[in-house]
C-alpha cells in the first residue's frame, strides 16, 4: 500500500529523470556558428550547461533513492511487470547513448565558434541533434509504458 508520501516520491523520480537527460537532449539545439554554447548569454542555455557538467551524479544519485523508495512503497513485485522491465532497459539504453556518445560529442562542439562556412562542424552539430530526437523519443516510450502499463 503506498503511503502518503507516494505522490511526492513520484513526482520527484520522474522530474529527476527528466532532468538527467533533458541536457543531453537540449543541447545540441542551442549550437550556433556565430558563437559558441558557453558564450551564451542565454540563462536557459548556461543552466544546461551547468547541469550537464555539475549535475548529473547528484541527480542520478537521487534518481536512484527515489527509485528505491518507489519500489519499497509499491513492493519488490513491482520489478516483476514486464513494462517496467522493458522501460528500464531502454532507460539504461538511453544512458548509454548519453553518456558515451551524447556528452562526448556535445563536449567538443559547445566550446567552438565555428565559421559560418564550416561543412565538418554543421554536420556533427546536425548528427547531434538527430541522436536528440532518437534520445527524446525513448523518454516518449518510457513514459508511455509508465502512464499505460500494457500487459507485454
Amino acid at each position: 500500500m503506498p503511503s502518503a508520501f507516494f505522490p511526492v516520491l513520484l513526482a520527484t523520480h520522474v522530474a529527476l529523470a527528466v532532468g538527467l537527460f533533458l541536457p543531453s537532449i537540449l543541447l545540441p539545439f542551442a549550437l550556433r556558428t556565430r558563437r559558441a554554447a558557453v558564450d551564451s548569454e542565454s540563462g536557459v542555455v548556461r543552466s544546461l550547461l551547468w547541469v550537464q557538467s555539475h549535475g548529473t551524479l547528484v541527480i542520478g544519485a537521487g534518481l536512484a533513492l527515489t527509485g528505491l523508495g518507489l519500489v519499497a512503497a509499491l513492493g519488490p513485485t513491482l520489478l516483476q511487470q514486464p513494462w517496467l522491465l522493458v522501460a528500464l532497459v531502454i532507460y539504461a539504453l538511453n544512458l548509454g547513448l548519453a553518456f558515451f556518445i551524447q556528452r562526448p560529442n556535445l563536449r567538443r562542439l559547445i566550446g567552438i565558434k565555428a565559421a559560418a562556412d564550416d561543412h565538418v562542424w554543421r554536420e556533427r552539430a546536425k548528427h547531434q541533434r538527430y541522436v536528440s530526437y532518437l534520445m527524446a523519443g525513448l523518454v516518449g516510450v518510457i513514459g508511455f509504458l509508465m502512464s499505460t502499463k500494457p500487459s507485454l
